[in-house]
């Protein structure tokens, strides 16, 4: 014993050396490695077992069932059964003598390593193991023990990890689910009995507010008066003995639901029970007892009774997610929803609307989160099965959610509330679509809901009710979706605003625009309080209390502009003769408002508080400029009404528009203000695009201002906006004329002095004028062609999907500049960020224009390029100019996607050197590179060059696809297919997942579109090849998210040939792994079974490769030397 005593010592020495503060990194990688050590010697446990029952130290304890883990888990297949059946002896009385004084996290340690065991022995070699926790959890002393001990085994073997065999784990579920009524009973006895016998003490309570809460709507939610009764129970005070047993059956119970069944195991009696617990979290008079009480013992108990109903609510929640609900549980499920409305009753039960938010506040965080996940799942998965229900009350429940929603203590509690209520919404959208005849019966029923729901939501969005509220969300910092905490409490709220249009567009329109009206009045009203003061115009407001009122009315204003934007969509298509003069109405005001701030130059304004009332104008400015851009497709329908009529008051619509719009394209504009209006302008000119658009003054003046080299250049995207603007205006046909009223001649010969103006400084940049090109900088050179590029590559952009007529007149324009550009790309290849912005503008060309640039020209660009990326260009791009290098590399592969694309014979020619380009040169330098870049555009060139070109490499004849039974087709340019098929195989072989999933779907659409896995070369010189790699990579678990992709192209790939699958490749496959026996061999093979539908064969394919993966983790863990028979 001597030597355990020491090492015992020793151990603990090390021990608390390793975790001390003084402890260097090497000395802790010393220890380390002679604890690891020790650990693997044969026997080790033995020494372990006595460090556990003689130590006190918490490491030395965890050290040592970290021993046991591994023995069980990795080497417990080697280990004599007569040192198995010692541990299985040893360790459980081990817990049983000292569960009651060993710390918490050993205590679960130890069980955690005792239900290892039995995942792997029972019920064969360990067949007490089930029947031991039961009998734990039957006698008083060890319910906790038991009950944490059913827990373990419920979460390590119902779904337990890889390192078991597929048969072993349906083996230990299936022996679970046998035991799940017996369980069940259990703990539902175990709080059944908690709960009456402390009900008993409190036999006689004090009245209490909540004796009494059976009002008119608990009598319609319970059938039976007896279950509102039996609910109405004051709730017991239990003993910390009795709290802690109650968390733990719970807890079991959220773990069991997660993965049983809904059955009729699940009795009534169990899910009254758990709707008792779920009353704990919703009891403030057992908090505040708690806390008059005074003694922090007592609020600890509050807390803890409030951790309960957590629990409680959990358990719930995990039965409500089934979506999948057997006849005979549909009842239970009723019975849930009317018990847990009946909380829901409680938690909101008062007429005073500041007591219920502050009995809201006063509950526990986590229970409120776990209610409004109830609600969730209620309104999302069940609500239509439940419906139904004659005795359901859905109006009923919808009043109890409002006021549930409108009281909630935190933002993120409202979000959440608002999720509901928008689920709710599309509910009823889609049932009204589905059932067009019962359509008034639906809205009448829930009419009311709607419109109390659309008021509330509306005074949450305003200032004017909710300054304090409001003004906490944070307006500044950018979230994941790129909005602020404001701008998505906005948004949500306009979401919910929206789809109540959709269903009650007469009630939304009525309530919203009064609103609206109200806030305008203000706004509009300003005029009469602007003073001019030595320095400009000066707004004179200037008490508090009017600069408080008035930041309050233009945030609001800002908010319902952007509300009635969102609305816009409602006023058109089959809703336009309907709507239309709402839709008047609405946008003759946001003309007059925008109109309005652009003549009274409210955005330069001086005002009191300067740094809350300019941002507020501003805003407005910007809000109503969008809020008319949101009606650009009803502006469109109507300029296509108004050109039947020819009505006067389009054109003033129009013209007006323009007066506002034209003041605000200026340098002396803020940013967002001269955004706004750039982007109304694009709308008018690409979406309602009106003849008269270019002879309205106003119009004349922006372009006379961009096109004069003069005035000072616009911010880049502002410039970049309008210039698209005008371009379109010249371009875009108008729509109801004919051709000839189109004014082709004299739009064409504008577009041409447009593109000249803007190309002025780039075309003088040209090659030949080689003395002004030496005088001038190179960053200036940069700045040039960046301008000038950005503006001519947005314009081509915006027009490449239109008439051809368009298209036509824009190349023209362009012509001179594009060859300049094609004149200076070698100038600056060795520059990649000039030769970045020149390929995307000759790659957004080739995208646009390729048919108006004529069959000579282009190939001449491509044969530049292809001249220009030689090699070592390519390799200087790739390895050594970064990211920008890079990008050059993949625009240029970008373009070359367009051109093998192409229909027809045209650019065929270039194929050849296309390949060889791709196979020859790009690749060898991007093959070994770990990084991503340039990879996946090299491929997608690759999967279109096949796909559009499949003809280059198989010559298929009429006849020969008739006559089913000819010879195979014939196969041309074999070498550079074999090349292109090869890289793909390469690329399963690395580590990067998208490329990964890219080229799998790039083969598997190869094979649905040109039977690629059919073809002759794939079926005999690659297929099985394929098939392997895509197995090892299972087998290596490399690329695990894809498992599902990756067996369904191994079954397309083997269903090729079934045949050979099973009878060659499979038995091959097997006889090439190592790291498994014959035997084991034999099984694996026997195991898949000859299936040839896909969910069998991908279930195949999965218990393949578990297996084999177990069977190595298996004979990895057997010591040195052991015969296997």
């Amino acid at each position: 014993m001597a030597s355990e005593e020491t090492s015992l010592r020793a151990l603990e020495s090390l021990m608390t050396e390793f975790f001390h503060d003084c402890t260097t990194n090497e000395r802790k990688r010393e220890i380390e490695e002679l604890l690891n050590n020790f650990a693997q010697q044969v026997g080790a446990w033995r020494f372990c077992l006595y460090f556990l029952s003689s130590t006190r130290n918490d490491y030395v304890m965890m050290y040592s069932l970290t021993v046991f883990e591994n023995l069980i888990n990795k080497m417990w297949l080697g280990v004599p059964s007569q040192d198995k059946m010692e541990i299985r002896s040893c360790l459980p009385k081990l817990l049983l003598a000292h569960h009651k004084t060993l710390p918490y996290f050993v205590r679960n340690k130890l069980c955690k390593v005792i239900v290892d065991i039995g995942r792997q022995d029972w019920p064969m070699f360990y067949h007490d193991f089930f029947t031991n926790i039961l009998q734990l959890i039957q006698s008083p002393v060890t319910t906790p023990l038991g009950l944490i001990m059913l827990k373990t085994t419920s979460e390590e073997l119902a779904c337990p990890r890889e390192d078991l065999s597929v048969a072993r784990k349906e083996e230990l579920r299936k022996l679970l689910l046998e035991q799940v009524q017996a369980v069940l009973g259990l703990l539902t006895g175990i709080l059944e009995s908690v709960w009456d016998k402390h009900s008993v003490t409190a036999a006689t309570p004090p009245p209490s507010p909540t004796s009494g809460e059976s009002g008119d709507l608990l009598s319609n939610l319970l059938q039976s008066p007896s279950s509102a009764k039996l609910l109405n129970q004051p709730i017991p005070i239990l003993d910390v003995e009795s709290e802690y047993i109650c968390s733990l059956a719970l807890e079991c119970l959220a773990h069991l639901f997660s993965w049983i069944p809904l059955s009729a195991s699940i009795t009534p009696s169990l899910l009254t029970t758990i709707f008792h617990f779920a009353r704990f979290g919703c009891d403030i008079r057992a908090r505040k007892m708690a806390s008059v009480n005074g003694s922090s013992q007592n609020c600890v108990l509050g807390q803890e009774r409030g951790r309960l109903g957590v629990l409680a609510m959990s358990c719930i929640n995990e039965l409500m997610s089934k979506n999948c609900v057997p006849m005979e549980f549909e009842e239970y499920l009723l019975r849930m929803f009317q018990q847990t409305f009946y909380l829901l009753q409680k938690i909101t039960k008062d007429n005073n609307a500041h007591t219920v938010k502050s009995r809201l506040e006063e509950l526990d965080e986590s229970y409120i989160e776990k209610f409004t996940d109830f609600l969730r799942l209620f309104v999302s998965v069940h609500l239509r099965r439940i419906e139904s229900y004659s005795q359901f009350p859905v109006v009923e429940f919808l009043t109890l959610l409002f006021k549930y929603t409108f009281h909630q203590p935190t933002h993120e509690g409202y979000f959440s509330c608002l999720d509901i209520w928008t689920l709710f919404l599309d509910y009823l959208t889609s049932k009204i679509k589905s059932r067009l005849g019962d359509k008034e019966a639906v809205l009448n029923r829930y009419e009311d809901a709607l419109v109390l729901l659309l008021s509330e939501v509306l005074n949450r969005i305003q200032f004017t009710y909710n300054q304090a509220q409001l003004e906490e969300l944070d307006d500044e910092t950018l979230d994941d979706d790129q909005q602020t905490e404001w701008q998505r409490y906005l948004r949500q709220s306009l979401e919910v605003v929206a789809k109540v249009m959709e269903l009650l567009p007469t009630h939304a329109f009525s309530t919203l625009f009064p609103v609206l009206q109200d806030n305008l009045d203000v706004y509009l009203g300003l005029q009469q309080f602007i003073v001019t003061s030595g320095s400009g115009h000066r707004l004179n407001i200037t008490a508090e209390n009017d600069c408080r009122r008035l930041h309050c009315s233009l945030r609001d204003l800002s908010s319902l502009l952007q509300a009635v934007g969102r609305l816009a969509e409602y006023f058109t298509g089959d809703m336009f003769a309907a709507r239309f003069s709402d839709a008047l109405t609405v946008v003759e005001r946001l003309v007059k408002v925008t109109l309005y701030g652009s003549q009274i130059k409210l955005y330069n304004i001086e005002t009191a508080v300067p740094s809350v009332l300019k941002p507020d104008l501003i805003d407005v400015h910007a809000q109503s400029l969008a809020a008319l851009q949101a009606y650009s497709h009803w502006l469109a329908q109507y300029c296509s009404e108004a050109h039947r009529q020819n009505t006067q008051q389009f054109v003033t619509l129009i013209s007006t528009t323009m007066d506002a719009v034209t003041p605000l394209i200026s340098t002396k504009v803020q940013d967002k203000l001269l955004l706004s209006a750039c982007h109304l302008l694009v709308s008018l000119a690409t979406t309602v695009r009106p003849i008269f658009l270019i002879s309205i003054p106003s119009v004349q003046k922006v372009f006379n201002r961009i096109t004069d080299a003069s005035a000072e250049r616009l911010v880049d995207k502002a410039q970049v906006l309008v210039c698209r603007a005008l371009s379109n205006i010249l371009l875009l046909p108008c729509p109801n004329l004919s051709e000839s009223e189109q004014q082709w001649p004299m739009r064409s010969m504008n577009h041409a002095n447009l593109i000249f103006a803007l190309s002025r400084d780039y075309r003088s940049l040209k090659p030949s004028a080689a003395a002004s090109q030496r005088k001038m900088p190179l960053d200036d050179t940069k700045v040039i062609i960046h301008q000038t590029l950005s503006v001519l590559e947005d314009i081509v952009e915006s027009i490449s999907g239109e008439s051809t007529k368009s298209r036509q007149i824009c190349y023209q324009s362009l012509q001179e500049s594009v060859q300049v550009s094609l004149a200076l790309f070698p100038a600056f290849i060795h520059q990649s960020d000039v030769t970045d912005e020149m390929l995307s503008f000759f790659l957004t060309l080739f995208r646009g224009l390729r048919v108006q640039m004529g069959v000579p020209f282009t190939e001449q660009i491509i044969q530049t390029f292809l001249n220009m990326f030689t090699r070592e260009q390519l390799a200087e791009s790739i390895l050594h100019e970064g990211s920008t290098g890079c990008r050059v590399v993949e625009k240029f592969l970008k373009i070359l996607q367009v051109v093998v694309q192409e229909p027809g014979q045209v650019f065929k020619p270039f194929l050849p050197s296309i390949i060889s380009l791709s196979m020859e040169q790009v690749y060898p330098i991007i093959a070994e590179r770990p990084s991503p870049d340039v990879k996946a555009e090299l491929f997608e060139l690759l999967f279109r060059t096949l796909h559009h070109n499949w003809r280059y490499f198989f010559k298929s004849t009429v006849l020969a696809s008739v006559q089913r039974g000819a010879a195979e087709e014939q196969m041309e340019n074999e070498p550079q297919f074999s090349a292109i098929m090869q890289a793909f195989g390469q690329s399963f072989l690395q580590p990067d997942i998208h490329l990964f999933k890219q080229n799998l779907f790039y083969l598997e659409t190869l094979n649905t579109k040109q039977k690629l896995y059919h073809k002759k070369i794939f079926r005999t010189t690659m297929l099985f090849q394929f098939v392997n790699v895509l197995l090892q990579v299972l087998v290596h678990k490399s690329h695990d998210l894809l498992q599902e992709e990756i067996a369904i192209a191994i079954y397309n790939m083997a269903s090729v040939d079934f045949d050979g699958f099973f009878a060659a490749f499979l038995p091959e496959f097997l006889s090439g792994c190592d790291g498994v026996d014959a035997n084991q061999k034999n099984v694996l093979g026997r195991n898949f079974k000859m299936d040839r539908d896909l969910p069998s064969f991908t279930q195949n394919v999965h218990r393949l490769v578990n297996d084999l993966r177990y069977y190595r983790l298996c004979n990895d863990s057997l010591p040195p030397g052991t015969v296997k028979l």
